[in-house]
């Protein structure tokens, strides 16, 4: 694994691994100012620690755009709100064909390429987001996806998890 750095030491005259700018997909976006290796972690997601509570509390506090916020999941059921005290991680855009991917490592979530990554191109991973609300049109129109992918799903939800048929399946039994 590769370790970037988005602003270059005293010492090292390599230039900055990323930029954030206004991106075609959405808003701003974060996108590669040199070629970078496959399996490189690029920053990590910071912003503030909250609960769940909080975050329902700070959901919806841009009445034109109420979907829209900078919130990370963690596994122990807090928050990272980017959108307080957030790194440039935030400004990621959502892909059904990602060339990043978060990752979790002892409560801190990571941005690590999934192949190599060529100048110029805009970092992107799948949010996967989860709602508890049922998957509507219109839940699915609020989190639109605009990837443009060959495999895009239309939105940034996660797909819902097939239940498993209530029929049991009988095995044949071959006689002898």
């Amino acid at each position: 694994m590769t370790k970037l750095s988005k602003t270059p030491t005293a010492a090292s005259s390599e230039k900055p691994a990323f930029l954030v700018r206004n991106s075609p997909v959405h808003g701003r976006g974060v996108f590669a100012t040199r070629n970078i290796k496959a399996d490189s972690m690029l920053l990590e997601y910071e912003g503030e620690r909250i609960s769940d509570k909080e975050a329902l509390k700070r959901h919806s506090t841009d009445p034109e755009n109420p979907y829209h916020t900078f919130f990370f999941s963690l596994e122990s059921g807090k928050m990272i709100d980017g959108g307080a005290d957030g790194s440039d991680a935030r400004w990621i855009n959502h892909a059904c064909e990602p060339n990043c991917e978060a990752r979790e490592e002892k409560g801190r979530v990571y941005i690590y390429t999934l192949r190599d990554i060529k100048r110029g191109e805009e970092f992107n991973y799948d949010y996967g987001l989860i709602v508890e609300d049922r998957q509507t049109k219109a839940l699915k129109k609020a989190y639109e996806c605009r990837c443009g992918a060959e495999s895009c799903r239309g939105t940034m939800l996660a797909p819902k998890e097939k239940k498993a048929s209530k029929k049991k399946k009988k095995s044949k039994k071959k006689d002898k």
